[in-house]
Order: C-alpha cells, then structure tokens, then sequence
C-alpha cells in the first residue's frame, strides 16, 4: 500500500497493530479522524492516555477497575461464596453480558499450555486458592474454553481444592469443544452457567 503521506503511513501502522485491523481498515479509520473535529480527537488520545496510564486490576479478582478493587467485589449483593473462574477480562465481560451470574470472579489471566510455556506459576491461581482459604466460598464455577488447556487448568485447579469442602462446577457442555467463551451467544453462554456441572460428574 503507497502513502503519499509518512504521517498517513505511521498512523495505518499503529492502528493495524490492532487485533482485526487489516491496512485498508486502519487506513478508513486515519482517514476518518482527519475529518474529525480536532477536540473530538483529544477526547479520544486523552481516553487512550488516561487508560494506560490509570487503569487498575483488582487486588481481589484481577479484574479491571478504576480503584484497587472492582465494583463487582464491592458489590454487597452479589453471592461471595460462588467464585467463577474465568480465562481472561473478555470471558467476565461475555459472562457478565448474560446477566445470569450474580457470584464474583476470579481471572487466571490465562491457561495452563506447556507448549507455550506457560504453566501454573504464570496464573493467578494462588490468590484464588488463598481466596478459598480466607473467605466462605461454597462454589468454585470453571468457566474456561472447551480446549485442551482449559481441561488441563480446570484439571490442575481442581486437585489444588479440597472438594469436600468447596463444590466444583465447570459449565454445561453448550460450547462446542475448542470454542472460546468471548464469542458465544449470550443464550448458549448463560444456560451454560445455569446448567452447570459437578466436575468430579463431569466427562471432562
């Protein structure tokens, strides 16, 4: 693609870097913010600055949140004693969609993947296995992909708990196996909440 412009050129670049943005859409988008108004756009650079630089993740869940700890774990009517673990920030929000969940969250921040290097020391399964310890928890729900290593995380996860004290669910089976939470329907993903499962009953 020739730019006439290198400024033009710089800005498809870092608008490409994007997940889901191919040249002739970032190209779309520099062209379209030429056209804006300009304290239009500082509203949006100052957005993207102020999101960098004072986003927070919750000290309970690793949520992210705008103190240090998320409005859903400040929330005094959601159910702490039903913890749902979930892969990242895009499976709390796809979950949080369905409005059928009203417990609180834990994010790993990702899945076990010895390919990849990374394993259980990589995720924030500590401080949800001290969150089980410290607090009444009755319910841990592993809403992870239908994948290998969400099986092998919902796996290592479980035998960490003592699951005569702490119930284990992992979602209904509606999710095709190898589908990723963030792109089901929110139908599917909440009657995959609803009708979960005892792992230990499970066929995983």
């Amino acid at each position: 693609m020739n730019f006439s412009s290198k400024l033009i050129e710089e800005a498809v670049n870092a608008f490409s870097a994007l997940p889901g943005i191919g040249k002739k859409s970032a190209l779309r988008h520099v062209l379209h913010i030429l056209q804006m108004e300009e304290n239009n756009v500082t509203e949006i650079t100052s957005a993207i600055n102020r999101l960098k630089s004072e986003i927070q993740f919750c000290k309970v869940c690793h949520n992210i949140s705008d103190q240090d700890t998320c409005t859903i774990c400040l929330n005094q009517s959601r159910d702490k004693s039903i913890i749902c673990v979930v892969e990242n920030i895009r499976d709390l929000m796809a979950i949080e969609n369905t409005q059928h969940f009203n417990g609180v969250y834990h994010v790993l921040g990702g899945l076990i993947s010895p390919m990849e290097g990374i394993g259980p020391e990589s995720l924030k399964i500590d401080t949800l296995l001290k969150r089980i310890d410290d607090q009444e928890v009755n319910e841990i729900i592993m809403a992870l992909s239908s994948t290998i290593e969400g099986d092998t995380t919902l796996f290592y996860i479980s035998r960490q708990i003592d699951q005569d004290k702490v119930k284990i669910s992992s979602i209904a089976r509606g999710i095709a196996f190898g589908g990723e939470l963030e792109y089901t329907d929110d139908l599917t993903l909440a009657k995959s909440i609803t009708n979960r499962l005892p792992y230990k009953n499970s066929n995983l």
